[in-house]
């Protein structure tokens, strides 16, 4: 769609958008560092301090809540050499599958990846890559003693594991999970320190989640440091996940999983980006990155359609995408509006473990995907179509 243009310098690609969402990113874009303009993606709905689905290029200045807490949350998704047929002809059944990836990866917030249960897909060469990017960019790690623990696990809320089937019926393997615990410490401390300082110069700011640092302080490179290395320990757990996913599937269905595609893409992250002729500081709020050529995945919510996608290096849009359906209702509100029947419509045909903790994720509390992709036609081609056959999710 040709976006519209709200206030002085921002673009909204969203036809599914309510007046708050946009309230949030014109706060945004009124920030005087933010250049040229924000970009409001087509998922885009309400978050915390700014809008998530907000793509925010800034001068000599970065807005740690603008990232959020869970840094570099994102997608991973790989093609493998097997097909529907493959899946219909094995023995095992999907809930045998569903259970033994329960069981190899762990689930929901505090459950960590422990080396005794798992140590044969413990992941020491990525451990050890992220303890040497530690103590060469100096990060303090003393506030997440179990961060190593930590990595290979899922995570709650929307963060999921499915196994997909393309427009020719082959097998994807997909996932969704970010820095869990560790960066969200990284996040907080670094949230808190913008916020004391910007209380300190007296800054008025529209949103005290828009608190900021500047480039020329200490403060701002102790935060790219940490951001940084949160962000590799994400795609890193990303990776861990899906080797140990492609592990048990090659398992179950009896012959190892040949990847004839891997794609890890960030969703919630910040890069020096050149834009316009000039280098700034681009953060990805719920985006993913679609400068032309570049493969991203967008997930659809829970019992819907995701896609493969490559971006056309959109100009005016940032040469970014959505990075899903993006919320119509909130937790709370889902919640009372529907119940685990609701879902169990909704989700026919897809293995999934029941229970209402998961009524918060109904595809009806989501917009619609199919609408959102129309909205960024402009932005991403369509690769690939999935249509999801198993779910896995924490509570």
């Amino acid at each position: 769609m040709t976006p519209t243009i709200v206030g002085n310098n921002l673009l909204n690609w969203a036809s599914q958008i309510d007046d708050n969402t946009l309230e949030q990113a014109a706060e945004t874009a009124s920030m005087p560092f933010a250049w040229p303009h924000v970009a409001l993606m087509p998922d885009a709905h309400s978050g915390k301090g700014s809008a998530v689905g907000t793509v925010i290029p800034t001068r000599e200045a970065v807005i740690p809540a603008a990232v959020g807490v869970d840094i570099g949350c994102g997608m991973i998704a790989v093609r493998t050499q097997f097909t529907k047929g493959d899946i219909d002809g094995n023995g095992g059944t999907l809930r045998e599958l569903r259970e033994t990836i329960e069981a190899s990866i762990p689930l929901s917030p505090g459950n960590y990846n422990l080396t005794e249960s798992l140590g044969k897909w413990y992941a020491q060469p990525k451990i050890a890559e992220l303890e040497k990017l530690a103590v060469d960019s100096d990060v303090d790690l003393s506030h997440s003693p179990k961060w190593r623990e930590q990595l290979g696990s899922l995570g709650g809320g929307n963060h999921f594991i499915e196994l997909c089937l393309d427009e020719e019926d082959r097998v994807w393997l997909f996932l969704h999970s970010g820095s869990r615990g560790v960066g969200n410490k990284i996040a907080q401390k670094h949230i808190k320190v913008a916020q004391q300082l910007c209380k300190k110069w007296h800054i008025k700011l529209p949103n005290r989640d828009l608190a900021y640092l500047p480039e020329g302080i200490p403060e701002f490179w102790d935060y790219i440091r940490e951001l940084r290395w949160a962000q590799r320990f994400a795609y890193l757990n990303r990776a861990e996940m899906m080797d140990r996913f492609a592990h048990v599937f090659g398992q179950w269905i009896g012959k190892a999983v040949q990847e004839s595609e891997r794609i890890n893409c960030h969703h919630n992250y910040t890069e020096r980006e050149q834009h316009y002729g000039q280098t700034v500081w681009l953060t990805r709020k719920g985006a993913i990155s679609a400068h032309e050529g570049d493969r991203g995945v967008i997930p659809g919510s829970m019992g819907t359609r995701s896609y493969v996608v490559v971006g056309k290096g959109n100009k005016p849009g940032l040469c970014s995408a959505p990075h899903g359906a993006g919320r119509r209702f909130s937790r709370n509100e889902a919640r009372k509006r529907f119940k685990p029947e609701d879902l169990a419509k909704r989700m026919e045909g897809i293995e999934y473990r029941h229970g209402e903790e998961w009524v918060d994720e109904i595809p009806d509390a989501y917009k619609d995907i199919d609408v959102v992709m129309e909205d960024a036609k402009d932005l991403v081609e369509i690769l690939h179509e999935l249509r999801q056959i198993l779910n896995v999710k924490g509570t």
